[in-house]
């Protein structure tokens, strides 16, 4: 069975708080992005009991036994019983690049294994397992435009606030840490919610919409500030980083002619 697993975009991304338990409260909106990777699963014949995964396109810089694919299989194993697998990803997601293309990974597989092996799980249920995964993996069961809160698994839908808008995605390659990334924040509950501040017209949200990552990401690598620059200099309606970075989208009313770095580091661009 194959399945096409997509990434997200971060419209907005504030930290509100920090929790007991080591993890931050956020809010933000997820919003699902055409990009996609390709993940493919057979039952394995092998004698030993242990999955296979064999990773081409991006180098994700990990063991196959560590990818969070092959621990999204042991995961729901632990609960369910589903046959050794043999598993092809091939990555077209940039990894570590705020867009959740692991954490996409990882849910899709669950969400495909429930459905090819006939498990039965619950809705909830599924994103209950995957939130062991990672905080963004909920989101990638339904991939609808979402408010998160908490870690980012409480979710409510939104509107499609981008649609029938231009989106161009960028990755100019460079990595940033999460954990230095949220080190640098000092959290705070803004004074209106981004359910209501999407709610203005998209021309309005450069004035409020906010990534709090987003000062110290271009601090480390100011190419992601000049990206911002380009795409505003070529009429994007509103640009951000996305998540913890380094990707950087901008909206467009329609498709914009893109030279220079905008072109060098497109990674996804089309209609909404």
């Amino acid at each position: 069975m194959i399945t096409f697993p997509s990434c997200k975009i971060n419209i907005g991304l504030n930290i509100t708080s920090r929790r007991y338990d080591g993890y931050h409260d956020i809010e933000t909106i997820f919003y699902p992005v055409k990009l996609c990777d390709a993940l493919e699963f057979v039952i394995s014949d092998r004698q030993d009991g242990k999955d296979e995964l064999v990773v081409t396109g991006i180098d994700v810089g990990d063991r196959p036994e560590d990818n969070i694919v092959t621990k999204a299989a042991r995961k729901l194993r632990e609960m369910y019983r589903i046959p050794v697998l043999r598993m092809h990803l091939h990555k077209v997601i940039p990894p570590g690049a705020g867009l959740g293309g692991g954490s996409a990974d990882a849910a899709y597989l669950v969400r495909a294994l429930n459905r090819h092996f006939d498990l039965g799980i619950p809705v909830q249920k599924v994103k209950e397992i995957v939130l062991e995964l990672g905080s963004d993996c909920p989101f990638f069961i339904d991939s609808t435009p979402s408010f998160a809160t908490g870690r980012g698994e409480i979710l409510t839908p939104v509107n499609q606030v981008i649609r029938d808008h231009y989106l161009v995605l960028l990755n100019p390659g460079v990595g940033i840490s999460t954990r230095e990334a949220y080190h640098s924040c000092t959290p705070s509950v803004p004074d209106k919610r981004l359910p209501e501040l999407i709610s203005h017209p998209i021309s309005e949200w450069k004035d409020f919409v906010i990534n709090d990552f987003e000062r110290y990401a271009i601090k480390r690598h100011p190419v992601i500030g000049r990206l911002k620059d380009d795409l505003y200099n070529q009429g994007a309606i509103f640009s951000l980083m996305s998540g913890s970075g380094s990707s950087v989208f901008g909206i467009f009313w329609e498709k914009p002619s893109l030279t220079g770095l905008l072109q060098r580091y497109t990674i996804w661009e089309g209609m909404m």
